[in-house]
């Protein structure tokens, strides 16, 4: 449902209808796979046994477990006319308010310094850390942050190469830790951003997600770090950042940009805004015939297994 919530905010932003900023809970926890990503990376059974969903996101990139009480979720959708058309530009347009989020709750962090080898290409939060997309935080060579590794445009993985070792220990660990993902797609004439913010680390039920995978959770704690580990926030804390943070960067307040077409203009939000009839309905559509159908969700596209 998360997942056709963003694609139907993305049709009403094209369609001429509002906006849409948000944050959410994934409930019951989840898995969300990369849009090429093949479906034997998953421990089926794992999730089944675990009652873990499992769905296929627009964006590519490696699979993220989002975890029901670590996992802080937002997404935006913007008429594709409103953001620059260059995909890292626009990327980081709207990582503003996250990076914005985590400064919000005294965590230095921003985009990682210098690349970091993978340690495990399935899984978002383990693969290649790259300067143009990928944020770290809790260490010395951080600034103030989110990280994106689900990134890309539809089949494309943005930004995902050019993974050396300089700056790295030899389990690929610098001087921060990743402690966000973020994706992106464009769709009808809009495009949609979606992230999921580290509040708690559960790296157990991170790797156990995936089939086999060739790391212990000491090797994930070392790699991914949660804000429950950096500052003293219960996650009613880090939401209520995350959300100020975006409605700053919505209404040019404190902390965000003004978003006018001439610069100058701020741009109205409507807190109690709420979605349609018409729009939950789609959303239930696209539940059923994609997001949770197993031709979608078990089967690579262009693949046809």
């Amino acid at each position: 449902m998360q997942m056709a919530l963003d694609e139907v905010a993305a049709e009403t932003a094209a369609a001429g209808g509002p906006a849409t900023v948000r944050t959410y809970r994934w409930d019951p926890s989840c898995l969300t796979l990369g849009y090429r990503q093949d479906p034997d990376t998953v421990d089926w059974a794992f999730c089944d046994r675990e009652g873990i969903d499992v769905t296929r996101r627009q964006t590519g990139g490696g699979g993220i477990y989002h975890d029901a009480h670590g996992d802080i979720a937002y997404s935006i959708a913007v008429p594709a006319a409103d953001v620059p058309g260059e995909l890292l530009d626009c990327y980081h347009l709207l990582c503003e308010p996250v990076l914005d989020a985590f400064g919000r709750l005294g965590i230095d962090a921003d985009y990682v310094e210098e690349s970091v080898p993978e340690l495990y290409h399935p899984a978002c939060y383990l693969r290649e850390l790259h300067p143009a997309h990928d944020v770290v935080a809790g260490g010395s060579n951080a600034a103030g942050g989110d990280g994106a590794d689900e990134d890309g445009a539809d089949d494309d993985d943005a930004g995902e190469d050019g993974a050396g070792e300089d700056g790295a220990s030899e389990d690929g660990t610098t001087g921060g830790r990743k402690i966000a993902g973020n994706a992106q797609y464009r769709k009808r004439d809009a495009v949609i951003q979606h992230g999921s913010l580290t509040f708690s680390v559960d790296a157990a039920r991170h790797l156990g997600v995936f089939a086999e995978p060739p790391v212990t959770p000491a090797a994930f704690g070392e790699r991914v770090v949660g804000m429950d580990e950096l500052a003293d926030v219960d996650r009613a804390d880090a939401v209520a950042a995350v959300e100020a943070a975006l409605v700053a960067w919505v209404t040019g307040g404190e902390g965000g940009e003004e978003r006018g077409d001439d610069g100058g203009e701020t741009v109205e939000l409507d807190r109690d805004g709420s979605w349609s009839s018409a729009e939950l309905a789609r959303a239930e559509e696209l539940v059923e015939t994609k997001y949770r159908d197993d031709g979608w969700v078990r089967t690579r596209p262009g693949t046809g297994r």
